[in-house]
C-alpha cells in the first residue's frame, strides 16, 4: 500500500501538478482546498505526509498547522510547508519550507527522506 499524502492548496494548478509529481513517484493522494477543509480530510485520510501551502481564504496554513498540532492522534503527521510567501517563522518545526515555484525534484528527495 503506498504512503499517502495530503496537498493543502487553494490553487486547483498546483494540486493537479503535485498530484502528477506524487503519483509518478509512487505515493497515494488526496487533497482539501482549504484549512478547515484540511483539517476534516486529515482526519478523515490519516495520511503520512502534508503539504501545506501558508495563504488560502478563510483560515490560513498557519492556523491548520496550530489546530494540527494541537490534536494528540494528528500532531505527529510531517508537514512540507510549499508556499509562495516567506512563511517558515509561522511554522516553525515543520520538515521542510519549500518556496514556490520549486524543484519537483527536491521536493520528492524531502518526501523520501521523510517517509520513505
Amino acid at each position: 500500500m503506498p504512503k499517502k499524502i495530503l496537498i493543502i492548496d487553494d490553487d486547483p494548478l498546483i494540486v493537479r501538478y503535485l498530484q502528477a509529481v506524487f503519483s509518478d513517484n509512487g505515493y497515494a493522494t488526496c487533497t482539501a482546498s482549504s484549512s478547515m477543509e484540511g483539517l476534516e480530510v486529515v482526519r478523515r485520510e490519516k495520511p503520512d505526509l502534508i503539504t501545506l501551502d501558508l495563504q488560502m481564504p478563510g483560515e490560513w496554513g498557519p492556523w491548520f498547522y496550530r489546530k494540527l498540532r494541537q490534536d494528540r492522534e494528528l500532531k505527529d503527521i510531517p508537514v512540507i510547508v510549499i508556499s509562495g510567501i516567506d512563511g517558515d517563522h509561522a511554522v516553525k518545526d515543520a520538515v521542510a519550507f519549500v518556496k514556490k515555484p520549486f524543484d519537483p525534484e527536491k521536493l520528492i528527495g524531502i518526501v523520501k527522506n521523510t517517509i520513505g
